[in-house]
């Protein structure tokens, strides 16, 4: 059984970078084919697609988020990485790491999530 959890501060300043890591158990982020992405739902709208990162460790960027958007991983750790730069309120929001079959082309490839973690920006 594949196990995804995420962790991250909770609560992050304006024009701070955010950062958050999702650690995976069950399974290896270098299985082929695997993607794993990072997802996201602000107050009150629908998931956001952020980026991922492909078990070749090729990364793809939301284009909305491309330019503040980082992504990275450490297979010793068997861990991935979300930095996104220069927050605002409006990045407020809960904060998932999903597994997809493939590429993740569709919401239907994604079979293992994260329970998701808040994080909130804020003076």
């Amino acid at each position: 059984q594949v196990q995804l959890q995420e962790s991250g501060p909770g609560l992050v300043k304006p024009s701070q970078t955010l950062s958050v890591t999702c650690t995976v158990s069950g399974g290896s982020i270098t299985t082929s084919p695997t993607t794993w992405s990072w997802i996201r739902q602000p107050p009150g709208k629908e998931l956001e697609w952020m980026g991922h990162i492909v078990y070749d460790g090729s990364t793809r960027h939301s284009p909305s988020l491309k330019s503040r958007t980082s992504i990275s991983r450490d297979t010793s750790k068997n861990h991935f990485t979300l930095q996104l730069s220069s927050v605002t309120p409006e990045d407020t929001a809960v904060y998932y790491c999903a597994r997809a079959q493939g590429y993740g082309n569709s919401w239907s490839t994604y079979d293992y999530w994260g329970q998701g973690t808040q994080v909130t920006v804020s003076s």
